[in-house]
């Protein structure tokens, strides 16, 4: 709808999506080569002039030393890194320069790398270098994995932080918690789920509650994931249909689906919403809060809530940036962005218009690092994961779909052209893609949407469980594994 209302569109993706048709400039950059490929753009902006030198100069620091990194990423010198030509490196700099309003989205491509923290630091370099945040139709917009990851992360779903991102290491943000929990808090943070598979196997961790996760199909290096559960003393699933973890699970606990309870979601601009129970769950299914409440009651807690809006209240209650939504005023006025720190705040619509949270925007000298495993003799492709339009994560409920499956019932491995003339393999065929950790029997799709050298695989077939292969190398920062990159040989099975 924006393109037909003649908004530019430009596209990076290592394959030629659907997207790329409608893309003014289309950027099909190798895997693993973000930062180099926006380093690129942000020196084209700089030394075409294009920079909002206003917007630097008054709202920002670290300039000086981001601008001395990027000299050495001319358009030239970047596109031997990416495989993205010098031309268009510089039209998508020039588009996006020179917009009155431009807005960066990017989803796990850029995240699930091991220098995805840099990458995320090179996105925010472009929007600040242009002044293109703090005003709207622009920013930095992070599509978020899952429907509700955004509500989760504010509800204190990281290791290291209590609701609206009040670190556990904070004393005053601890201490309100205390007093209103009446108990005394761990100050030190905990582990992401990659480090948790790691301190089972190390022996730390005895027990696992896993709630609306698959590990087993969606996590990295999934063998090494599977040995962590085996070795469990005790595995509890939380989830709406058997998955492939619960199946492993000491106990199942039965939860309800979106349309099966009550509560809010918030998506990935800060939009608070309510949902409405529209039918009965099925069965024994209850909804999350009230298996969390029983659970804590029948270890002593004593909780007393009567229902999502209680508890809705007791989150205002904690954390500022909800502290203005209420189900009252949901009801009433459809959704609220945070932050809404008070009953008569309208909201937020877009963040950082006058001033960033930490004062000033800091700019970051971000160095291009390759991937941690590279294509080599032994395995001479590149595989990169991601989704098809007809399934979502790892299938426990679009593969429940009659017509969903109908439309794509099998993993189909993308494989360019040339490299499957090169290894004899046609359309269809039976193929088996390995790399260092181990490997699948797949169908291949020869397809020109891959560039040589690259293939593409989805996570949503148990058949073809596509993280067997992957690495779970992961970024310092983050913690967040390579799932878009790894090295892999294919063969065609006769």
């Amino acid at each position: 709808m924006a393109k037909k209302k003649g908004a530019s569109l430009i596209v990076a993706d290592p394959r030629k999506i659907e997207l790329a048709e409608e893309a003014d400039v289309f950027m099909q950059l190798r895997p693993g080569t973000n930062t180099a490929l926006l380093n690129g753009m942000i020196n084209v902006i700089i030394e075409e002039g294009l920079a909002d030198e206003q917007f630097i100069r008054e709202r920002t620091e670290g300039y000086e030393e981001m601008a001395s990194v990027v000299k050495k990423y001319t358009p030239d010198y970047v596109e031997g890194i990416t495989g993205v030509a010098a031309a268009d490196i510089r039209k998508a700099a020039r588009l996006y320069a020179r917009a009155e309003n431009a807005g960066i989205y990017y989803t796990m491509g850029i995240t699930q790398h091991t220098d995805g923290t840099n990458a995320v630091s090179a996105i925010a370099n472009l929007a600040m270098v242009t002044g293109n945040l703090g005003k709207p139709s622009s920013g930095v917009n992070p599509l978020r994995g899952q429907n509700n990851v955004q509500g989760a992360c504010d509800m204190g779903a990281l290791p290291g932080v209590f609701t609206g991102y009040q670190g556990v290491d904070n004393e005053a943000a601890r201490a309100k918690f205390e007093e209103a929990w009446g108990v005394k808090l761990n100050p030190v943070p905990g582990l992401t789920t990659t480090e948790m598979f790691d301190s089972i196997l190390e022996g730390k961790i005895k027990v696992l509650y896993v709630m609306g996760e698959n590990p087993l199909l969606s996590d990295a290096n999934i063998n090494h994931v599977e040995e962590a559960l085996e070795k469990l003393d005790f595995l509890v699933v939380q989830d709406i249909f058997l998955t492939e973890t619960a199946a492993k699970a000491d106990v199942v606990l039965p939860a309800a689906a979106f349309a099966e309870k009550s509560g809010t979601f918030t998506n990935t601009e800060r939009r608070v919403q309510m949902v409405r129970q529209a039918i009965d769950p099925p069965g024994a299914a209850k909804a999350d809060w009230v298996i969390i409440t029983d659970l804590a009651n029948k270890l002593g807690l004593g909780w007393q809530y009567a229902g999502p809006a209680d508890i809705f209240q007791e989150i205002a209650q904690l954390t500022p940036s909800y502290a203005g939504i209420s189900y009252e005023r949901l009801e009433q006025e459809g959704g609220l962005q945070w932050p809404c720190p008070s009953a008569d705040h309208a909201g937020t619509p877009y963040l950082h218009k006058d001033t960033f949270s930490r004062g000033k925007g800091l700019f970051k000298p971000i160095e291009y690092q390759p991937p941690a495993e590279e294509p080599d003799q032994e395995y001479p492709l590149v595989l990169t994961t991601g989704r098809n339009r007809y399934h979502y994560h790892t299938g426990s409920m679009t593969r429940q779909s009659k017509p969903l499956s109908t439309y794509r019932p099998e993993e189909l491995a993308q494989v360019n052209k040339t490299d499957a003339e090169r290894l004899g393999i046609k359309d269809g065929d039976l193929i088996r893609v390995s790399s260092r950790r181990g490997q699948v029997e797949v169908k291949a799709a020869v397809t020109e949407a891959v560039p040589p050298g690259v293939m593409f695989m989805t996570f949503h077939f148990h058949e073809s469980p596509v993280n067997v292969l992957t690495n779970n190398k992961l970024d310092p920062i983050s913690k967040t594994p390579e799932l878009k990159v790894c090295a892999v040989k294919l063969e065609k099975i006769a």
